[in-house]
């Protein structure tokens, strides 16, 4: 239906016209200024609510300081507007016509009243504008001693400072919404028609604050147009990454403050249909603590070369981090984007030659090595053992049909069933020792998905049984078997070397002292792997008996000879070649790569902690392996003689003084700050990646990346929102962001972006 304007001697309908039209207010006293303005006597008698619902005034009658429009559908009153602009002559010409809209003849008394109340008018605007210009002159003040000029802050006014309430109550919801996981959109379905679902969550969380007595909120909508009815996606959108980055740079002034870091990224995920890289930072706060901390998300690329500049411009150009500082890089990832992290940690390395590239404390070493090694067929079976435990996870009834599965197959052996039953109602596929595991196993999962895939009743859902039917022939494959044997095998050389790594401070130091012979053994399996390799596949073909699975090479290989086949290749003689060779050579050249001489240096200088140096009976000689890192230290020149001090302190300790065992412990000593090197070497050596976090409740980070992974839907996860639901307890400045706003986008800042429900009629509020 149509607005007409109520205005006298004025014909235009919004129908016919692209101006906005606005309804007469509710408050007593300025709606009165309305109608005596338009010298209507009809409207006299009508209370402000009658007004306000059935009566609008087109733009045409206020003049345009009073009218703030910054789109095409967007176009709101001042607070303080009133009505000026009337034609009351022109009927005069036509005394004939009907006119329904009766001008109200003013008598003298009226009319001297309405002069005064312009002079007053004009006297207050005068006013107002020389208040202004003074406060505008007042801005810069001169101190004593020709210092430079100070500004100061303009005071707002009354519309700043109720856009500004508007602002912040917005910025609470959004705060809100990422803190408790709630996603923006509430329901999101094809195909249906509109209005089956109720609103969105941000338009619901909006509208219960209004109901709640939320003034601010209330006011601003209803000085917008009749049919405007939220803010914009886009403007969301908008705020959100402003939450974002003021809540990131909290964490990240505190790595300035620290000034040296280590980046560690985890495993690739999707974030509502795109692939994104999680981003962590290692560093020390300023009560020593090491803190590893979530800082966003970075966009995937396919391509290494143009990831690593992206990765390398995000981190220092949008947020800021000098690379210089850092000292530790790590990447965990999913099996096939091993090659390309490894291209982003060369770039670096290149650039930075200090950010060491090393493992990370949380993945165990044969794991990340497993997921590098570039075989398909490795590839393939990583991705088969997660859907694996991932099925049996979903499922407590699965677990118990595998446990009485485990029973019946270890009746000889008790404590080696009840080991695996344990085993099972863990993260297995993470373990050090996974691929022996999952040989030991690898009977009973069979059987129970055997079972459960063949089972008529409906015990089972439709899911289980299909999963149980595709996942049993994925591990009867004679490809899978002999994959996870020779694995188990080659692996075997670096499980203990792995399990020291993530052990107390003295394991790593002794563990990176062990790597050559770790690294003597896998050459000596290279040079005789004929040997080594005729006794895994003879371990794979017995396996594969007992499956009753048959011995043959894998049917794409088979299919890409076609009939060029050569009959002197044997299963044998293709996995050696295939898979053993390649995994070996891998994992030597990986082994080399992450524990370059820069990283080792680095690890030897853990003899600095107590009970390291004890073990080694006071006899160490850190400064040889701190070269390094002297460019850190605060008194270079000194370091020699800091570090006699430090190993004199600890020979000669009272006799009920125990040696503190981890960097945590050696940083928080009452008299740290009296050895500054050592402090700074000790900063400095637990932010390479490879040191576990000691105190739990500075690594959440991770574990709140994982938890808001698990519990998100895909299709509802947001990279922004993300950061404020794992960092919920960083502290936040609502003036900074609504500042922040207001400064980036000052043209939708000052009324909120809303989306007409019709676009042919832009309606307006007083």
């Amino acid at each position: 239906m149509p607005n007409f304007c109520a205005a006298p001697n004025c014909t235009r309908k919004s129908t016919q016209s692209d101006l906005a039209f606005f309804r007469f207010p509710r408050d007593p006293a300025r709606c009165q200024r309305w109608v005596e303005n338009c010298r209507r006597a009809d409207l006299e008698d009508k209370t402000p609510d009658q007004l306000n619902k059935h009566y609008r005034l087109c733009a045409k009658h206020f003049e345009t300081s009073m009218i703030c429009r910054s789109s095409p559908y967007r176009t709101v009153l001042r607070d303080n507007a009133v009505p000026t602009i009337f034609d009351l002559t022109s009927h005069l010409n036509n005394p004939h016509s009907r006119h329904r809209k009766r001008i109200k003849e003013l008598s003298e008394d009226e009319i001297r009243t309405l002069k005064q109340q312009k002079i007053d008018e004009a006297f207050e605007r005068k006013q107002a504008t020389q208040e202004l210009n003074e406060n505008n002159e007042q801005n810069t003040v001169s101190e004593e001693g020709g210092q430079e000029q100070e500004e100061k802050a303009v005071p707002l006014t009354l519309e700043e400072r109720e856009n500004k309430d508007y602002l912040k109550s917005l910025f609470e919801i959004l705060i809100l919404m990422g803190k408790q996981n709630i996603p923006l959109d509430g329901h999101n379905v094809d195909g249906l028609p509109e209005g089956v679902f109720t609103s969105d969550n941000f338009q619901a969380l909006l509208e219960y604050r209004i109901n709640g007595g939320d003034e601010v909120l209330r006011k601003r909508f209803e000085m917008t147009a009749v049919n405007l009815e939220y803010c914009s996606k886009t403007q969301q959108k908008q705020m959100l990454e402003i939450c974002e980055n003021c809540v990131r740079e909290e964490t990240l002034r505190e790595v300035r403050d620290s000034h040296f870091f280590s980046i560690v990224t985890d495993e690739v995920v999707d974030i509502a249909g795109e692939e994104h890289l999680p981003v962590l930072v290692r560093f020390v706060d300023e009560s020593h603590n090491l803190r590893e901390e979530f800082i966003g998300f970075l966009p995937y690329e396919a391509d290494p070369e143009i990831l690593a500049v992206k990765f390398h411009a995000t981190i220092t150009e949008k947020w800021g981090l000098n690379m210089e500082y850092c000292r530790g890089q790590a990447y965990i990832v999913s099996s096939g984007f091993a090659s390309k992290m490894k291209v982003v940690a060369t770039r670096l390395l290149e650039k930075y030659p200090q950010a060491v590239y090393t493992l990370c404390s949380s993945c165990a070493l044969n794991v990340w090595l497993a997921k590098s090694v570039p075989v398909v067929g490795v590839s393939i079976a990583l991705g088969t053992i997660e859907e694996v435990c991932c099925l049996f996870n979903q499922s407590p009834q699965l677990l118990v049909e595998l446990d009485n599965t485990i029973s019946a197959l270890f009746q000889d052996n008790d404590e080696k069933g009840n080991e695996l039953k344990k085993i099972c109602r863990s993260q297995w596929t993470g373990r050090h020792d996974t691929f022996e595991v999952l040989v030991d196993l690898l009977q009973a999962l069979v059987m129970c998905l055997d079972a459960v895939s063949s089972d008529l009743s409906v015990r089972w859902s439709n899911f289980i049984v299909g999963r149980a039917f595709v996942l049993s022939s994925a591990l009867t494959d004679f490809d899978f078997i002999v994959t996870i044997v020779i694995m188990k095998n080659v692996l075997s050389f670096t499980r203990a070397f792995g399990k020291n790594l993530q052990g107390q401070t003295s394991d790593v130091f002794f563990a990176a002292g062990s790597l050559t012979a770790v690294l003597h053994s896998l050459n000596e399996v290279m040079e005789n792997i004929e040997v080594y390799h005729e006794f895994w596949f003879e371990e794979a073909t017995n396996l594969a008996t007992k499956l009753d699975v048959q011995i043959r090479l894998p049917g794409k290989f088979r299919r890409a000879q076609q009939g060029n086949f050569d009959p002197d290749m044997t299963s044998e003689n293709y996995y050696k070649e295939i898979l053993s060779v390649p995994t070996i050579e891998h994992i030597i050249q990986e082994l080399k790569d992450i524990f370059s001489e820069q990283h080792l240096k680095a690890l030897k200088c853990l003899s600095l902690v107590p009970s390291v140096m004890g073990q080694l009976k006071f006899n160490t000689s850190e400064e040889h392996h701190a070269d390094m890192f002297k460019n850190d230290l605060p008194n270079p020149d000194t370091l020699s003689a800091e570090l006699h001090c430090w190993r004199i302190k600890w020979k000669h300790r009272g006799k009920d003084i125990e040696l503190p065992a981890t960097i945590y412990e050696a940083l928080h000593l009452p008299d740290i700050k009296f050895f500054p090197n050592v402090y700074a070497l000790l900063k400095v050596l637990c932010l390479l990646p490879l040191m576990k976090v000691e105190n739990e409740k500075y690594g959440i980070g991770r574990k709140r990346l994982k938890a808001y992974l698990k519990n998100t839907l895909t299709g509802q996860r947001s990279s922004n929102l993300a950061l404020l639901n794992i960092n919920f307890d960083i502290k936040h400045d609502l003036d900074l962001m609504v500042d922040t706003y207001i400064k980036l986008y000052p043209d939708k800042a000052e009324f909120q972006d809303c989306i007409p429900s019709n676009n042919s009629e832009v309606t307006g509020d007083a």
